[in-house]
């Protein structure tokens, strides 16, 4: 789907790969000034210079989504660049341990909910401030099919997930009406580094693509797809939603 984003500005949290980068990828394409956000300097620099090598505009800031001042240092340095936030994706997420929740070690929850739940909020926090200036604006939140179903093993990431759904709820309510749209994606599983380690193997490669009724697993393009999408104007009276972007795992 081709969209027309000339004159717009997007910001990806976790683009350093995977769909983040996919993200980024799509708006700059569509023609929006995209700002790229990572912990690794490095990843993000070289994915940027990658970006206007090819003639799109696309500058790099690193930010750790855990430390509140640097996200408020990301949102401020991307509006002092570009004068304005239309769009922002809230990818940056982590996955850790396979623990039964009475051996899930504290610091694995702690972890979790930081950069998964709370990052998202203390990033919204700052674009929404921009947005409401602006009196419009589109905000996309990566939740999960953890956020909608259960898994053994899985209690810090899916709490974590399941509360994206619930922030973005909320949130998309409460701005409804200031022209600002918020919803939240929640895909199963994508070929990125997060899931690398389940695909090491013939028998983790089968698991991914054998887990959606597609019996495929989805690419970071795909995804990015939809980002866009509920970014754009095709979607102009969808606010406060998770779309699933799974192969049909939930249905």
């Amino acid at each position: 789907m081709n969209h027309d984003f000339t004159g717009k500005v997007a910001l990806v949290t976790g683009a350093s790969g995977g769909i983040g980068l996919a993200a980024a990828q799509k708006f700059a394409e569509s023609g929006a000034s995209v700002v790229l956000s990572a912990r690794r300097t490095d990843l993000i620099e070289a994915e940027a210079r990658r970006l206007t090598d090819a003639g799109y505009t696309a500058i790099a800031i690193p930010a750790d989504v855990t430390n509140a001042a640097q996200v408020e240092a990301l949102v401020t340095g991307t509006v002092a660049r570009f004068g304005r936030l239309d769009f922002a994706v809230n990818n940056a997420g982590i996955l850790a341990s396979g623990s039964a929740t009475h051996e899930l070690p504290q610091e694995d929850w702690d972890q979790q909910i930081a950069v998964n739940l709370t990052a998202v909020f203390v990033s919204m926090k700052h674009e929404l401030a921009q947005m409401v200036k602006q009196g419009s604006g589109a905000i996309v939140n990566l939740s999960s099919v953890s956020g909608h179903r259960a898994y053994a093993g899985l209690a810090g990431y899916s709490a974590s997930k399941h509360g994206v759904i619930g922030l973005t709820k909320s949130a998309g309510v409460e701005y409804a009406a200031q022209g600002i749209r918020i919803n939240a994606l929640a895909p199963g599983f994508v070929d990125t580094p997060m899931t690398a380690p389940f695909a090491g193997d013939a028998a983790g490669r089968a698991f991914m693509d054998d887990a959606a009724p597609m019996k495929r697993t989805a690419q970071p393009a795909e995804v990015a797809e939809t980002i866009a999408w509920l970014c754009s104007d095709a979607s102009s009276f969808i606010t406060a939603e998770t779309i699933a972007v799974d192969g049909g795992m939930t249905a």
